[in-house]
């Protein structure tokens, strides 16, 4: 099950790696709309390439886990828009999905 598990979370980095690949403006839309520079989306793509290989390779699940829960807590931020149902959605799943992380992270050994 925990396998499992790992692969889900992974899923969700990967696609958002493949996601910001294929279409960067969405995500460069989110920066630009919080003043951030839009180049950031490279770095973004990067870490969630890998975040996901990190939460399925054993011997960097915690650690993986660890910075995949800052970085939905992070970028949480970027859709925190009261006026738009969709974007407090996904602010309200990042935090459940670093909650998980954070969970994954205490189930192993340090």
């Amino acid at each position: 099950m925990d396998m499992v598990g790992r692969i889900l979370l992974a899923a969700l980095f990967a696609a958002g790696a493949l996601q910001k690949a294929l279409a960067p403006e969405a995500a460069q839309g989110l920066l630009a709309g919080a003043g951030a520079p839009v180049w950031l989306v490279w770095p973004a793509l990067a870490l969630n390439a890998a975040l996901a290989a990190g939460l399925i390779w054993p011997p960097t699940v915690r650690a993986a886990a660890l910075i995949a829960a800052v970085y939905c807590i992070i970028t949480s931020i970027f859709h925190f828009l009261p006026a738009d149902g969709w974007q407090m959605s996904i602010f309200v799943k990042n935090w459940a999905i670093a909650g998980g992380l954070l969970v994954l992270a205490a189930a192993r050994k340090a």
